[in-house]
Parts: structure tokens; sequence; C-alpha cells
């Protein structure tokens, strides 16, 4: 029996005043209470307990030892308690992590929708591009826009995240809309990435087949509200995510380009390292975002 576990029987011994009694509550034999005592006796070099045919009582160093035993026992439960809250109910400070151009158009407010069903959490809300380790930076949960490859984080969709071709109408009355993807080498196009060399874009038809077709890159950022802008302002076509472009493609400001080819989908996903009890304030801001974006988010209006 470890010290713990034999400071609960000693407790129970002298509340009870019985070893069978307190065996009985605790679900041990009337010899294991009796061996926890005794180990507890032989490792303090005092005897606790006085034992009669009758009844068993403490020892001034028992009874002194009881009091303190009661006290250690109960923080413990104290704690206990308080740890497992944190998990039963959304609570503390929740950290979460987000890409930056998704974080400012709709995770935001979301978060701001979210503070306000759950009073008691603190929200901690940090926006950039970079793919960080949730683990080794503490984030609670991660927001990431990707096809997913394999990792030791666990991944729940909050929603897709298609992507299409889009130019401003004014580009289109300009230089002619494309009608076959070989059609992009002769236009003016804005990338992502870092470098206008090499680049090519892979487009897939609704039964399957997919072309890779060589562009010339005007413009490439790693950012998708530069790309955005130029393609408005009538620079080119480009390649982005509907949650950034699907207003202005309702509105009429962006058409899209080569309706039936698209660019591979990609997942709006949370990300949160893997535990067996996972923490309530975790659990309640997934559930929220899934049910806020779902499989056809606002921006996805647009046709």
């Amino acid at each position: 029996m470890d010290k713990l576990d034999a400071m609960q029987a000693f407790a129970k011994v002298v509340a009870l005043g019985s070893y069978a009694e307190a065996g009985r509550q605790l679900g041990l034999t009337r010899s294991a209470v009796s061996k926890g005592v005794m180990e507890l006796e032989q490792i303090l070099g005092a005897r606790l307990l006085d034992r009669t045919t009758r009844r068993v009582s403490p020892t001034e160093a028992g009874l002194a030892y009881y009091e303190r035993c009661v006290d250690i026992l109960a923080r413990i439960g104290e704690t206990e308690q308080q740890v497992s809250r944190l998990h039963d109910e959304p609570r503390g400070v929740l950290k979460v992590n987000g890409p930056m151009s998704f974080g400012a158009l709709y995770l935001g407010d979301a978060v701001a929708d979210f503070m306000e069903t759950y009073p008691e959490l603190k929200v901690e809300l940090v926006l950039n591009d970079r793919f960080i380790d949730p683990i080794e930076e503490g984030a609670d949960v991660t927001i990431r826009i990707a096809l997913l490859q394999d990792s030791s984080l666990i991944a729940r969709k909050l929603a897709p995240a298609r992507r299409r071709l889009v130019a401003s109408p004014h580009y289109l009355e300009t230089h002619g809309t494309p009608s076959m993807p070989d059609d992009l080498a002769a236009h003016r196009c804005l990338t992502y990435g870092h470098t206008t060399l090499l680049q090519r874009w892979q487009l897939t038809t609704k039964h399957g087949k997919t072309f890779t077709v060589p562009i010339s890159s005007m413009l490439c950022s790693n950012n998708g509200d530069v790309l955005k802008a130029a393609a408005l302002a009538g620079r080119g076509i480009t390649e982005l995510p509907t949650f950034l472009v699907g207003p202005d493609i309702k509105a009429g400001r962006l058409k899209v380009v080569l309706s039936d080819y698209a660019p591979a989908e990609l997942g709006i996903y949370a990300l949160y390292a893997p535990n067996r009890y996972l923490a309530a304030k975790t659990r309640v801001l997934i559930d929220f975002l899934v049910k806020r974006f779902g499989a056809r988010p606002a921006w996805d209006d647009f046709d």
C-alpha cells in the first residue's frame, strides 16, 4: 500500500474506531488496513493506535498525525475537484492560434460571440501564417487551412476551404476570358508563394480529371489579401479560397474563371494535442466553430 492510501486507511480507522469497518468502507480487507497502518508506524517510528479487543483509539502521536492526515487528504480532494472542473466546465485561459486573413475576417467575430456564451473563459487569440507546434507554444487550439498530412496532432474539420480562379470584370473585358486550362498561359497571373519562377496551377474537373498548366506569374505574395487587391484592381487572374473572395464574387466585383475546373479543395481544421481528457474549454470552442461555419459556410453563398 502506498503512503497516501495508508494515510487514508489510518484516518478511516481513527474516525470509525475499527479496522474492519474502515476496510468495508474502503473496499479493503481488515488485514490490508492493519498492514497499511503498521507501515506508517514503521516509517514514523511511533505507535499511532492503541488496540484493544473492543475498540481502536489513537495515541497522542496518532491523534496529532490524524489531524494532519485529514487536512492533507481534504486538500488533495479539493485539488482533484478543481482540476476535474477544468475538464468538465469551460473556464480558465483558452489559447488559440489562427491564420492571419481568415482570423481577421471570420475567427475574430466568432471568438467574440463565443465569449458571450462562455463569459468565464479568457481567450488569447494570436494570428499568424506560420505553422506552429501547438504543444511547444502552448496553444490549446490551432486553426489551419491545409491539405493535412500525417501528424501527431488530432484534427477536426470545421469547414471546407474551396478555391476558385477569379479575375475582375475589367480584366476579362480587356484580356479575354479563358475557356480551357491551357489558355491561362497567355494571361497575367497572380500567385501565392515566394517566387514568380516555374509557376504551375493544378486544376481538376468535376469528373476528377486533372490538368497541370504552366502560368506566367506577374505578382506573387504569401498573403491572400495582397493577391485579392491586385485582382480587384484588374491586374490579372488569381487562385484564392472562397472565404477571401466569395463576397466579391457575389457582389460582382470578381468573376469565377474556368468554373468547370477547380483547384484542389482544402479544409479549415482545428488542431489540438492528443489527450485522453480533452479540456472542456477546448471542446466547447471546437464545437462552437463547427456549428458556426459548417459544411456550407456563408462565404460560399455566391452561386
